[in-house]
C-alpha cells in the first residue's frame, strides 16, 4: 500500500506517469503549469506541460496535435496554439489512452480525434492501470462519448495535412495494446509516444496489454526505417535522437533478459530483488515513478504471465 500511494503521489506531483487518475490529477495546481513551445523542424512544433509531450503541425490545413496532456490545461494550450498560428485544431492524434495523453480529447471534442481501435475501446471503459502486480496499479475512469476518438484504425492511417503525410503507425503490445508512433516525413520528426521516455525506466501498462517485448520490437522496427537524422520527441522528456533511443533499447533487452534467466530458474520475485539483478542500471535509469524494484516486477509480471489480455493484435 505505502508502495502505491507513493507512485501516485511521484507520478502526479512530478508528472512524469504514463498514466493519471482523475481524483488526482484534479488536485494539481494548474494554474502554475505554463506551457513551452519549441521548434522542431519543418512546421512541426513541440509543447511542454504536465503529462505527455505534444506535437503540434501547423500550416495552412490548420493544427494537427499528437496528445493532448490534462482538461484543465486546454486554455493554456490552446493560447500557446494561437502564439504559433491564427488556424483552427482541426486534428488530434492520441498515441495511447492514459490520462495524461487525452486528458484533452473533452474540451477540444470540437477538433477530429483519432487513434487506434483499442483506444477508444480503453477510453470508453473504465480500466486498471498497472505493471500486473500490486505495487503500481491505478483506476482511470470511463470518458464521455463526447471524449472518444471518431477515427480509429487497426494498422495505420494516414493525414495528408500542411503539405504533410501524416502517418500513424500501430505499436502493437508495447506501453500499451493501443500505441501509435507518429511520423511527420516532410518536417523529419517522429513522435515515440510512451514507447520512449526519458525519465528513467519505463512504465509498462501490462493490466492495458502492454509489454517490454513489443515495446522492443516497436523501437526497433521503428529504427530501421526512420531517416538517421530524424528528430525525436519522447511520450515524457526533452526532445531526442534516435542515438539516444539506441542505449534504451539496449537497456530494455538486456534488463528483460537478466529477469528472464532469473524467471527460468525458477526465482521468485523477492529473490531477484533482495538479488539486485538490475543494480547495473540503477544510476541511470531507476526513478522517483519507476525504480528499479518496481522494473523488475514489471518484467516479472509480463515474462510469469501476469497480465490482462490485450484487446488486439496485429
Amino acid at each position: 500500500m505505502k508502495t502505491l500511494i507513493r507512485s501516485l503521489a511521484v507520478a502526479v506531483a512530478v508528472g512524469l506517469a504514463g498514466v493519471a487518475v482523475t481524483a488526482r490529477a484534479q488536485q494539481q495546481d494548474y494554474s502554475k503549469v505554463e506551457i513551452k513551445v519549441t521548434k522542431v523542424s519543418g512546421n512541426v512544433y513541440f509543447l511542454e506541460g504536465a503529462g505527455g509531450n505534444i506535437a503540434a503541425s501547423v500550416g495552412d490545413d490548420g493544427i494537427v496535435i499528437v496528445d493532448d496532456q490534462f482538461a484543465p490545461l486546454a486554455e493554456k494550450i490552446r493560447a500557446a496554439l494561437k502564439g504559433i498560428t491564427d488556424k483552427p485544431l482541426r486534428f488530434i492524434i492520441n498515441t495511447h489512452y492514459h490520462f495524461d495523453h487525452t486528458g484533452g480529447n473533452l474540451p477540444f471534442h470540437d477538433a477530429t480525434i483519432i487513434a487506434q481501435d483499442n483506444v477508444r475501446k480503453r477510453l470508453a471503459q473504465a480500466n486498471v492501470v498497472g505493471n500486473g502486480g500490486s505495487a503500481m496499479k491505478m483506476d482511470q475512469p470511463a470518458n464521455p462519448k463526447e471524449a472518444l476518438p471518431v477515427i480509429t484504425f487497426g494498422h495505420d492511417v494516414t493525414l495528408h495535412v500542411n503539405g504533410e503525410d501524416i502517418r500513424a503507425l500501430h505499436a502493437p503490445s508495447g506501453h500499451t495494446d493501443g500505441d501509435s508512433i507518429v511520423f511527420f516525413p516532410k518536417s523529419n520528426v517522429v513522435h515515440f509516444g510512451d514507447d520512449f521516455v526519458r525519465y528513467g525506466f519505463p512504465f509498462i501498462d501490462i493490466n492495458g496489454g502492454g509489454s517490454s517485448k513489443g515495446m522492443i520490437a516497436a523501437l526497433e522496427n521503428a529504427m530501421t526505417v526512420l531517416p538517421k537524422d530524424v528528430k525525436v520527441i519522447p511520450g515524457h522528456g526533452a526532445l531526442a535522437t534516435l542515438d539516444d533511443v539506441r542505449p534504451f533499447v539496449t537497456m530494455l533487452k538486456e534488463t528483460r533478459a537478466v529477469v528472464e534467466k532469473g524467471v527460468k530458474a525458477g526465482k521468485t520475485l523477492q529473490q531477484l530483488q533482495q538479488e539486485k539483478v538490475l543494480a547495473q542500471w540503477d544510476k541511470q535509469y531507476s526513478g522517483q515513478f519507476v525504480s528499479t524494484d518496481l522494473f523488475i516486477e514489471t518484467l516479472y509480471n509480463e515474462l510469469t504471465g501476469k497480465k490482462t489480455a490485450a484487446l488486439v493484435k496485429h
